[in-house]
């Protein structure tokens, strides 16, 4: 294939294919949009009026039928007896008693108001008219005006589901459209009411649809062929223009940008094709072909300056790198940082959206006895907020550990800050003061996000307070301080606004309940595994869009002094809620009824207690395989018993609630259920249960 051939397919296929196709997509979108909205607006009418139409044609039917014998034929029938709707239709016998029975209550007065009704039906096309009686789900039918073997009996009964659905079915319900084996039909449900305005019965009218919907499917056919045929007119007037227009001078520019790249030699007497170019549109064309000259002298400029560029920004990078490494190197990342301290456990990490980034996280020991835990967020990214992070991070360990109060040491440290601060960078910082022995703590809020805390065998919850300015906005300011006191079990979330404002390709926000329900997918995890949960929650979300902040963590989890032997007399085991797990809950609480010396009888007393409580969690409380069940053992003394506890968060459940069976009746006359929580009660000296912190909490106690 020649060059000249080569380049006649390449402009076939780039610019005059893109400017079909672009034209087509545009015609064929704007002629369905056309198509849509006029057979919406079609059809819309069309549904209305037969809504509206079967709509007063059962309020016509109710209006005709006498409420007092409608009611009269309903109390009959209900004398006939239960009506069982699979013997009417499988026992011939059954069904001829039924029908008998059901003529029989038929006077005059009733094939006259059923007549009525066949007139109403007749002459105004209806495909279904009957009168029926609501009871519940159920409706029981006094009147069907139809001719045909499907016509329903007086005193049938069927359920009906579309009740669900309406808030007063027995006021009837509005109009609507279904299909199903009878075709397509609109429905209406109308009251018929009593003098006193109430609701006696329901007259129901169904009118077929179908050669309603036949006439759509023709209207639609007729409109897409019409839109067709314009399309077409449209989309070959069009590329006439186009391609005379446009696409000529836009290929002899493309060839001549192509011979920039092929011709190294300058071209005919040292110009190159660009410079030899004449194009005389007078529109936008020439103007960009006047633009491809200048940028062909640009380009030749810019290629000399490239190298160097790229020499100095690698050079600059290298620099970053070694700044990003000290940075790194100045915050905590030894883990686990105080291995020897049993009281407590503590992890962070900071992802910096840049080579170096503002955010800074910091914990340290003031004494045996107290621990500082600091998380702040420098305005400002790159190297003028990290200078200024190292330097507040420095100001606030040093004050600290003198054992300034923490509303002192951010007092102290905004006036070093405010000082020389040109730039007019300020910090947002989140500090507290914690006792280790107590878990008594003080803590101070600078403008950062609000804490996240939980409670022992709780779920994570922000902190909501007023904060005070952030640090460096300006000089003179007091910091206010809160108190607070952390529980053996209780943790500490802290963060920078990295995390709630990581945003994804959509431009949404991570917020922070997303960031609530990564922390409550396991908050009895470890601070490690708990950032980790986070992390890739806020992954999981943004996917593959940039990031734009640093993102800083910090969790805290206060365990408390270590009990004494003389003090360790609990024990749990938490395991998922399934039957199977049920031998591992009794193996548990028999070994530490061995330990006890509990005797044989007591020890399956309390077996048969424990496993019916167990198997109640694991069938009941959750969803299959979605949930835990906790079993707390505890021994007491005066008298000796066994305290033992089980613990889930499943749906809101108290057993006790529920009346004892009455176990004087034979097991036939008996109601099933609640045997097995009786017998618990019965053999078990104690047994309360407590909904507490969003779980069922049910104990029993046996004494030994």
């Amino acid at each position: 294939m020649s060059n000249k051939e080569n380049k006649k397919k390449v402009r076939l296929v780039s610019l005059r294919f893109k400017v079909v196709v672009v034209i087509i997509l545009a015609a064929l979108v704007l002629s369905a949009i056309a198509v849509t909205i006029s057979y919406r607006v079609y059809s819309d009418t069309m549904d209305e009026h037969y809504r509206t139409l079967s709509s007063n044609l059962a309020k016509t039917a109710a209006s005709q039928l006498d409420t007092d014998d409608l009611l009269r034929y309903y109390n009959a029938v209900k004398q006939i007896g239960t009506y069982d709707d699979d013997k009417y239709w499988n026992d011939e016998e059954y069904r001829k008693e039924f029908d008998s029975k059901a003529d029989a209550i038929k006077d005059d007065r009733y094939y006259e108001m059923l007549n009525v009704l066949f007139d109403i039906k007749n002459s105004n096309g209806i495909t279904y008219l009957y009168v029926q009686k609501l009871e519940g789900n159920t409706v029981t039918y006094i009147m069907d005006a139809d001719e045909s073997e499907d016509q329903c009996q007086l005193g049938m009964v069927t359920p009906v589901s579309s009740t669900a659905e309406v808030e007063h079915p027995e006021n009837g319900i509005p109009a609507f459209i279904s299909s199903g084996n009878f075709g397509w039909l609109v429905t209406s449900v109308e009251p018929v009411r009593d003098d006193d305005g109430n609701p006696v019965a329901l007259v129901g009218v169904d009118i077929s649809m179908n050669d309603i919907m036949k006439d759509r499917a023709d209207y639609l056919r007729i409109v897409m062929i019409f839109m067709s045929i314009a399309v077409v007119l449209i989309i070959a007037v069009i590329l006439f223009g186009v391609a005379k227009a446009l696409i000529k001078p836009i290929n002899m520019l493309s060839d001549a940008a192509r011979s920039f790249v092929q011709d190294k030699s300058g071209g005919q007497n040292g110009e190159s094709a660009i410079s030899r170019l004449k194009i005389r549109t007078g529109d936008e064309v020439e103007t960009l072909c006047d633009s491809v000259k200048q940028m062909e002298s640009d380009i030749n400029r810019y290629i000399v300056n490239l190298t160097a560029v790229t020499a100095e920004k690698e050079r600059i990078g290298a620099e970053l790198n070694v700044a990003s490494q000290i940075q790194a190197d100045m915050l905590p990342r030894i883990f686990p940082a105080f291995p020897d301290r049993p009281e407590f456990d503590i992890y962070a990490t900071m992802t910096p959206a840049k080579e170096v980034g503002g955010d800074f996280y910091d914990f340290f020991l003031i004494d045996d006895n107290h621990i500082s835990l600091v998380m702040a967020d420098v305005s400002g990214k790159g190297v003028p907020a990290a200078l200024f992070m190292v330097i507040a991070k420095t100001l606030i360990k040093n004050h600290a550990q003198q054992g300034e109060t923490p509303s002192e040491i951010l007092q102290h440290v905004n006036e070093q800050l405010c000082e020389g601060n040109e730039a007019e960078l300020f910090v947002t910082v989140w500090l507290a003061v914690i006792e280790i022995s107590t878990g008594k703590g003080a803590a101070v809020n600078a403008g950062h996000e609000h804490p996240v805390i939980r409670r022992a065998d709780g779920k994570y919850e922000l902190v909501i307070y007023r904060h005070s300015p952030a640090v460096a906005t300006m000089e003179g300011m007091k910091f206010r301080q809160h108190e607070f006191e952390m529980k053996p079990g209780d943790s500490l979330f802290v963060y920078t606004d990295g995390v709630a404002e990581a945003t994804n390709k959509d431009s949404e926000l991570f917020g922070t309940e997303r960031m609530l329900e990564a922390l409550n997918k396991d908050p009895d995890a470890t601070p490690e595994q708990l950032l980790k949960n986070v992390h890739d929650g806020i992954n999981g979300f943004v996917q593959d869009a940039p990031q734009f902040d640093d993102i800083t963590m910090l969790a805290f989890s206060y365990l408390g002094a270590p009990k004494t032997e003389e003090e360790d007399n609990g024990d749990e085991i938490t395991l998922d809620a399934t039957v199977e797990n049920l031998d591992a809950a009794l193996a548990f609480i028999d070994e530490r009824l061995e330990k006890l010396d509990c005797s044989m009888p007591a020890q399956m007393q309390i077996d048969v207690a424990a496993e019916e409580l167990f198997v109640n969690v694991a069938h009941y409380a959750y969803a299959p395989n979605t949930g835990s069940i906790t079993v707390r053992f505890k021994a007491a003394d005066d008298p000796k018993r066994a305290i033992i506890t089980f613990i889930d968060g499943g749906v809101p459940y108290d057993p006790l609630a529920k009346p004892d069976p009455d176990v004087t009746l034979s097991a036939e006359d008996r109601p099933i259920g609640g045997l097995g929580i009786f017998m618990v009660k019965k053999s078990m000296d104690k047994v309360y249960y407590e909904y507490k912190d969003g779980k069922n909490v049910m104990t029993i106690e046996k004494n030994l």
